[in-house]
């Protein structure tokens, strides 16, 4: 098998995080949501990964590079154009992008699994790819079971018992909803499917794709298995994640560092003052961070490297990237902090007319006032 990762999207329901990072980019316990997908890759044996960009390319491949880290070769198909010597993003949609790849230099010549570059997952690939085969489909979706009263967030698949797919429901009302069955963005693909997609135009594969081979009557399978899905497709969804993870929710992600006291995890060189902080873990803090006495950290909770929390502030179930300083009279709670940015768990900029939010600031900026984010 060959692996497609998609990774052009703008990313806009993770703002302000995509406003500097592609989506792919974005870390869980430091470490970029796309590194898990290619280090699951690898431990099937998928060593031919392609990848596309458009929304800040050179982030993606100034980390990856051909993918030698990780046992792999990884190639990129940029979907854009250079305008007064800037990069400007054009996205060809999912399907667009692996048609451009096709027409380029036929890489799928044989099965590919397709992953969408936002999500955790620890999928058995083995048997999900033996199940595809074994159906004789085309084209196979990987779907999770999902609370009824989540459906309206997701594409819902409809499907008879033995796997046969008969139709999509794109985020129904629960009273309309025919499945609780969603689709995760990750595909099983023949070489054929993409005959199916038009060269040169931006083309779906949920919305315009695979309703082509409904109507074909072409044959489609959904893929059911028991395996985690963490998607990070919002802000809520990322906070949620990284709130679960930091509680051993998901299998084979462990936390970093060294485990100083029960629920309390370091990296490298940090000055805390472990007589006078309050903790209540679970509780990363970064290599070079320092948490001044009188603070109060309390979990799940990440603290990237650099971070400064001075005495008094406090910092709960939230994240905080590098380089964050927050002052004494500051109070980060169901937050992500990034850059000039604090915002909650919805997306939501924490700086209001009555609270400007004046104690939060960069840590390597020691000697100035802490600034107000934007």
């Amino acid at each position: 098998m060959k692996g497609m990762i998609l990774a052009a999207g703008k990313g806009t329901r993770v703002r302000p995080l995509t406003y500097e990072l592609p989506k792919p980019m974005i870390p869980i316990l430091g470490k970029p949501v796309m590194e898990y997908l290619i280090e699951e890759l690898a431990r099937y044996g998928i060593t031919e990964i392609m990848v596309n960009l458009s929304h800040l390319p050179e982030k993606i491949e100034s980390y990856f590079g051909d993918g030698r880290r990780w046992g792999v070769e990884i190639g990129y198909s940029f979907e854009g154009h250079i305008e007064d010597g800037r990069i400007v993003s054009a996205p060809l949609g999912s399907a667009g992008g692996m048609k451009k790849i096709q027409d380029f230099g036929g890489f799928f010549d044989e099965t590919t699994l397709v992953l969408c570059g936002d999500a955790l997952i620890d999928l058995n690939i083995l048997e999900a790819a033996l199940r595809h085969k074994a159906s004789g489909a085309i084209a196979s979706v990987v779907v999770h079971e999902v609370p009824w009263e989540r459906v309206s967030n997701y594409g819902v698949v409809v499907a008879e018992p033995d796997g046969r797919i008969t139709s999509f429901q794109e985020k129904p009302d629960r009273e309309a909803a025919r499945s609780n069955l969603v689709n995760t963005g990750i595909y099983i693909f023949e070489p054929e499917v993409l005959d199916l997609v038009p060269s040169g135009v931006e083309y779906d594969i949920g919305s315009q794709l695979f309703p082509d081979i409904l109507a074909r009557g072409l044959p489609f399978n959904a893929i059911h298995l028991p395996f985690n899905w963490v998607d990070i497709g919002r802000m809520r969804d990322y906070w949620s994640a990284t709130q679960s993870i930091m509680q051993g929710q998901v299998h084979r992600i462990r936390m970093p560092g060294k485990q100083v006291r029960p629920g309390v995890w370091t990296g490298l060189n940090v000055s805390v003052d472990w007589e006078d902080v309050e903790f209540g873990g679970p509780v990363y803090i970064g290599s070079g961070s320092r948490i001044e006495a009188g603070a109060r950290i309390v979990g799940p909770t990440w603290i990237s490297h650099g971070c400064h929390v001075q005495a008094g502030a406090c910092v709960e179930r939230s994240i905080l990237f590098e380089y964050t300083r927050i002052g004494g009279r500051g109070c980060v709670t169901n937050a992500v902090v990034f850059g000039r940015y604090c915002v909650d768990r919805e997306g939501h900029s924490l700086a209001t007319e009555g609270a400007d939010l004046d104690w939060v600031g960069d840590a390597r900026d020691a000697g100035a006032p802490l600034r107000r984010p934007a």
